[in-house]
């Protein structure tokens, strides 16, 4: 049912679309119709595919690692309040400095390759992910970990059977969100320093004044990043299967 919703948003766009550059008699070069859009990525597939997969495995990388270490931060400040304190002001401060900002830095220092776009991913993905664990365990009731205590349960244990299911929920929430947001690290990192990738392509079609490959390349990241949204979103209801979804509001 997702996939048909999908389709028929996406057609619709696509119709949309066709009418606006109708309508107003926009130029090719300021805005392509969508046969011109599917043209070229016809004619550039066979050199847009090599440029998607490194975007994507720039994506996926800084996605785990991300989750890594989101989750490793999260678990830190939950076990020491000390270190809690410490941690915290890094985590808002890393997310106060703009993204563009950062993106030149990492470059110079990993260089043009995959480990600064991957660098990337992983700052915008930390944030969500460590916020969202940290607080899913910090909601436990308190009910459930005084009842664990009462049968005998250690700390390790209360943690690993209570509280970490307890904040699974939260924590899929935030793995949604980084899933999104994941595209964006590795896209700047391309625009700023790289020599493949999908926002390298972007960047030469756009030197050239050639629109249509930049929304051609530009379709190939929407469906990359939809399909890795949709795939997180299976597996995690696959995973947290005692959370069902729910509709608060029925018609």
């Amino acid at each position: 049912m997702k996939v048909v919703r999908f389709v028929v948003l996406f057609l619709s766009f696509v119709v949309c679309w066709q009418i606006l550059v109708v309508t107003t008699g926009v130029p090719h070069y300021i805005l392509p119709a969508p046969g011109k859009v599917y043209s070229a990525l016809c004619n550039e597939w066979s050199v847009l595919m090599p440029h998607l997969l490194v975007t994507s495995t720039e994506i996926v990388l800084g996605l785990i690692l991300g989750t890594v270490l989101g989750c490793l931060c999260a678990l830190t400040m939950i076990l020491s309040p000390l270190l809690k304190k410490w941690l915290l002001p890094v985590l808002v401060m890393s997310q106060a400095i703009p993204v563009f900002a950062l993106a030149p830095i990492l470059v110079l220092w990993l260089g043009y390759g995959m480990a600064s776009k991957v660098a990337m991913a992983v700052l915008i993905i930390f944030f969500p992910v460590t916020s969202s664990f940290y607080h899913g365990m910090q909601r436990t009731e308190e009910d459930l970990l005084e009842l664990s205590r009462m049968m005998g349960a250690g700390s390790s244990s209360i943690l690993r059977f209570v509280v970490i299911p307890n904040a699974m929920p939260a924590f899929a929430g935030g793995l949604r969100v980084a899933a999104a947001v994941a595209p964006i690290g590795a896209i700047v990192g391309e625009w700023v320093g790289s020599s493949k990738g999908l926002g390298f392509y972007m960047l030469q079609a756009n030197a050239r004044m050639q629109v249509d490959k930049m929304f051609a390349a530009l379709f190939l990241l929407s469906v990359a990043s939809v399909g890795l949204y949709f795939l997180i979103d299976f597996l995690l209801l696959k995973i947290i299967y005692w959370e069902k979804p729910r509709e608060l509001y029925h018609e």
